[in-house]
């Protein structure tokens, strides 16, 4: 998913979430058939080790930041430390909100524990950051629907700890993607974040790198950028300006696939994803198994697949190239944002932000929270 998200346009894009007392004991392998670094987790005797996170470095150089999850202070450190020299930027987990993240403490865990948080993020900065010259940054959801305050707050806290970016999800830890996100305070937050020259991304609900466009225009700031991720697991060519129907998306999921070494199951999951339930073609990819017998399949569909397939809050949506135009000329509102001296209509869009600490501001795309080790 990553290799094909960049390959469309994303400027950046994140790992999955890896814990970090699981990347902390894995081994480093130069994949030299594969031209990949992976990182495996060794296995009991006469047990198969465990592939837990893999990069090429040939493409992702430069765009890659490696999502952490932690409640640890020291813990995190070591996990980082771990595969630092590999990837672009450590991004710290504080906004997910299933329970395989903050049973643990961490993900959304950490957001009602902000002093932990930041001890983990300063601890990142110093030890991790600094020595290797790599930019720290974390991902948040706001604290409150209707008072920007308490997430105010926060943000003011992380800023301080010396990180570089701040992504936003503009949604509560209670809320749902189904949910339409809030976005009235992202100003408010840019605001702060702009002051601590630090970085900020939005999160949640868009839809493909033209709503990203027509959302900075809204605001008036194209530096303030979005991520896509739900958008992205079904069709990573929204990155690019003309996103590609899902006849042309499926063959080209799984021939990168194919080429990685990715496990059928995983590779699967994706698929299901990128198919319309109530097609022929998602029964026959429920009915095998490899990678080889999937693509066989996808090479078969025909005018059934000629719409871009995009799920938005978890609805499925199918367009044409010219609907999908259509959406955008249209200026589709979604929420009102409070300025000093007025009201302005805001619409959603997705990521954009500078990986470096200097001035320049990437209009790109995260595909964060993808379940994909390449």
């Amino acid at each position: 998913m990553r290799l094909m998200a960049l390959k469309y346009g994303a400027d950046l894009v994140w790992s999955p979430e890896i814990i970090d007392r699981k990347i902390r004991t894995c081994t480093r392998i130069d994949n030299t058939e594969l031209g990949t670094v992976d990182f495996v987790e060794t296995g009991k005797t006469g047990q198969k080790n465990s592939l837990i996170f893999r990069t090429n470095r040939e493409i992702e150089k430069g765009k890659l930041i490696f999502q952490l999850g932690s409640s640890d202070p020291q813990i995190a450190v070591e996990g980082a430390l771990k595969v630092v020299n590999d990837v672009d930027g450590i991004d710290l987990n504080c906004g997910c909100p299933k329970p395989f993240s903050t049973h643990s403490g961490m993900g959304a865990a950490l957001l009602s524990k902000p002093e932990l948080l930041t001890l983990i993020l300063s601890n990142l900065v110093e030890n991790v950051g600094k020595p290797y010259d790599k930019p720290i940054s974390c991902k948040i959801r706001l604290l409150d629907p209707s008072d920007p305050k308490p997430t105010l707050d926060l943000v003011e806290k992380i800023c301080a700890t010396g990180v570089a970016n701040l992504t936003v999800h503009c949604r509560t830890r209670d809320m749902r993607n189904r949910q339409q996100p809030i976005r009235e305070f992202v100003q408010k937050i840019f605001d702060i974040t702009s002051k601590h020259g630090v970085s900020l991304v939005v999160n949640g609900g868009f839809l493909c790198k033209k709503e990203i466009v027509e959302f900075q225009k809204t605001m008036g700031n194209d530096k303030i950028g979005g991520m896509m991720a739900e958008a992205a697991e079904l069709n990573p060519t929204v990155f690019s300006d003309s996103p590609l129907p899902w006849k042309d998306v499926l063959p080209e999921f799984i021939r990168t696939s194919i080429s990685v070494q990715n496990h059928p199951s995983n590779t699967k999951y994706i698929l299901l994803n990128q198919v319309p339930g109530k097609s022929k073609f998602y029964q026959m990819f429920c009915k095998v198994k490899t990678n080889e017998e999937f693509l066989e399949i996808a090479n078969q569909i025909g005018d059934e697949g000629k719409n871009i397939f995009i799920r938005i809050m978890q609805k499925d949506k199918q367009y044409s190239q010219e609907e999908l135009e259509g959406l955008f000329s249209k200026k589709r509102p979604v929420e009102e944002k409070t300025t000093t001296d007025k009201k302005q209509r805001v619409e959603y869009t997705e990521q954009s932000r500078s990986l470096q600490k200097g001035t320049d501001t990437l209009v790109h795309a995260g595909a964060a929270s993808i379940q994909q080790t390449s």
